[in-house]
């Protein structure tokens, strides 16, 4: 998998502000207030920089939190987890293998198969839906 790496200026022009916060600074949108909480179409949500597909519409639910959740990523390489401590908290950031990009944090207390929530920062994605 080839990296993508592009300079804050490149990342600047090619993402919306908002966009740029939460991928680039780690930011992220408030509860319920994104673009995809509530979308239950069926599709392919990417990574909105750099558009890598990162989750499928079938592996996402309704956790209640706001944010759009899912309980496991199109493929294990495709996401990398890493430590974050934060906003003094202790927890599992989620981010794009390809070009680094921040997405949002994964906790244990997903449904079955995996018992894990991805919950991810709709600013973070791209949703391609599925072709009819």
């Amino acid at each position: 998998m080839e990296k993508v790496r592009k300079t804050d200026a490149e990342w600047r022009a090619l993402l919306s502000p908002d966009e740029f916060y939460v991928t680039r600074e780690k930011g992220t949108e408030r509860a319920f207030t994104g673009r995809y909480w509530d979308t239950a179409t069926p599709g392919i949500y990417r990574c909105v920089a750099c558009g890598t597909a990162l989750f499928a519409s079938d592996t996402k639910f309704d956790a209640g939190c706001g944010w759009p959740s899912y309980y496991e990523p199109l493929g294990p390489d495709l996401v990398r987890e890493q430590r974050d401590t934060s906003h003094d908290m202790i927890r599992t950031e989620v981010l794009c293998n390809v070009c680094d990009s921040h997405l949002g944090h994964v906790f244990p207390d997903g449904p079955p198969p995996t018992g894990r929530r991805y919950c991810i920062n709709s600013l973070a994605l791209k949703f391609e839906p599925a072709e009819e």
